[in-house]
């Protein structure tokens, strides 16, 4: 299974139309990915019929919210839900880097409530404790983590996602993910011991009103300075050759 990570309703038609099957859902995709607009996932659900993880974080960086930032995200979750999303994808964490169970806990009372999946993001891979936080997640009946093993691609991540795989799959869903792409998705999921990997499968485009006289807007410096991120349908056929 790929499951490929998509910032607009554009995105996820490109997906659809090269076969996939599931997408994470997002909006602000430079950001690390937030919360997606009710607008887009209206559209998805209508045009496609893709199973959709959406995402649930409203702003960047880490993954401990202060009260009315959480507060919002409920809300979000609670619109979404009602939309028609097949499951949430969230991360919530203490301070100490450790899981926020009393929150983790709401979220998939509340999604499961609706039908949906739990999907806790890569926010794990930045607790202290990968074992304790697996335990703690399953204790939670959270169906499926979005990793990369605590490191900064999968593939280098391999050795942890496979013993993550080996102690907690039969419990939990582990999904490898970041810098997953054609080249490595089989050695990935091959070595983990696992049937399914995320990927952005990111390509540029260009839009040329992006910097203009005196002002730029432009997200990154360089030959794509005039160029946002969107879904190369040659990288999705290429995943879906060798993942489904």
């Amino acid at each position: 299974m790929l499951e490929v990570c998509c910032g607009s309703f554009e995105d996820a038609l490109i997906v659809y139309e090269c076969g996939g099957k599931r997408i994470e859902l997002n909006s602000a995709l430079p950001l690390g990915g937030l919360t997606p607009s009710l607008g887009s996932l209206i559209l998805v659900k209508q045009y496609t019929d893709l199973e959709v993880m959406s995402m649930v974080r409203v702003r960047e960086a880490g993954f401990c919210y202060r009260p009315y930032q959480y507060e919002q995200m409920l809300e979000e979750l609670k619109l979404l839900l009602a939309y028609g999303t097949d499951g949430a994808v969230f991360g919530f964490l203490t301070e100490e880097r450790e899981i926020d169970l009393s929150r983790t806990k709401e979220f998939v009372q509340t999604i499961h409530e609706e039908g949906a999946k739990a999907v806790f993001h890569r926010a794990f891979d930045c607790v202290k404790d990968p074992y304790q936080a697996m335990e703690q997640l399953i204790d939670l009946k959270v169906d499926r983590v979005l990793t990369s093993g605590l490191e900064k691609t999968a593939e280098e991540g391999i050795p942890l996602l496979k013993e993550l795989q080996s102690r907690y799959g039969g419990r939990i869903e582990i999904l490898p993910g970041s810098g997953v792409h054609a080249g490595n998705a089989q050695r990935i999921m091959q070595e983990v011991g696992v049937n399914q990997v995320h990927s952005s499968c990111k390509e540029w485009a260009e839009d040329p009103t992006t910097i203009g006289e005196k002002v730029s807007f432009a997200l990154q410096e360089g030959e794509a300075e005039m160029c946002y991120g969107n879904i190369s349908a040659k990288k999705v056929e290429d995943l879906l050759q060798i993942c489904g």
